[in-house]
């Protein structure tokens, strides 16, 4: 199941919610430029398609194996979704069919420049919409914030006690948010290094992503505990709207 949450000063509200998903939910995207269908992707071989107006799920594509991320093609065009095999599919947006399976082959890329950003492995690494800054989330519980242009770090953000798992701007670039296995989410301006929000989870968060047009950011929860458990809200997508939303 997915849920839909509103943030309403510092309380969530329930709103909707989006049931479909067998697993645990362990990535999602939004539409590069239209604002309302998100796609999930999930341990049950199936990534699925929802509208933000409605609680129904638009399509289901069922995959070869269990997937662990998702992400679109900037023109809108086509899926990518990768598994734990490190095999990467592209699927047809309209279709919502296969078109390509790659083996993901890491020596066939060149490294261009490198920077040594933490003293620990980075996790990953988010550039902002406006292509002002890039940021890098570590094993030692850092995020960092760095110049594209003259690669040099504006500041570092250690909220966080766990590893950096996810990052995600803001569609204006004017936040960051960062999550990990912290019980909560951390919501930065990205100018001041200011922390705006915290927002509180159940469990672990590996996944964040904010909406392409509007400051409605939507996460889900490692809350898979052993076999799915039709009682329990394992598979759940949740959205937060910030309340400066217009």
């Amino acid at each position: 199941m997915a849920s839909v949450f509103l943030l309403e000063k510092d309380e969530l509200v329930k709103e909707n919610n989006y049931r479909g998903h067998g697993d645990s939910v362990d990535q999602l995207c939004w539409h590069p430029s239209n604002p309302d269908p998100f796609f999930t992707a999930s341990g049950d071989k199936t990534i699925r398609i929802w509208d933000v107006r409605t609680t129904k799920c638009i399509a289901t594509v069922n995959t070869k194996g269990e997937n662990i991320i998702i992400c679109w093609s900037p023109d809108g065009q086509t899926i990518a979704v990768g598994n734990k095999d490190d095999v990467v599919t592209f699927i047809d947006a309209k279709t919502h069919r296969s078109k390509a399976e790659e083996q993901f082959n890491y020596p066939e890329l060149k490294p261009v420049q490198s920077i040594n950003a933490h003293p620990s492995n980075c996790i990953c690494f988010e550039f902002d919409p406006v292509g002002k800054y890039f940021a890098t989330g570590s094993a030692d519980a850092l995020v960092s914030l760095w110049d594209v242009d003259e690669l040099v770090c504006a500041w570092c953000f250690s909220t966080l006690d766990w590893p950096v798992r996810i990052l995600s701007f803001s569609h204006d670039g004017k936040m960051l948010a960062s999550a990990s296995e912290d019980h909560f989410i951390d919501i930065a301006e990205v100018q001041t290094e200011d922390k705006l929000w915290e927002v509180q989870c159940e469990s672990p968060t590996f996944t964040v992503a904010w909406n392409p047009k509007r400051p409605l950011l939507a996460f889900a929860c490692d809350d898979k505990d052993g076999k799915y458990n039709s009682s329990r809200e394992a598979g759940t997508m949740k959205l937060i709207r910030l309340p400066n939303d217009s």
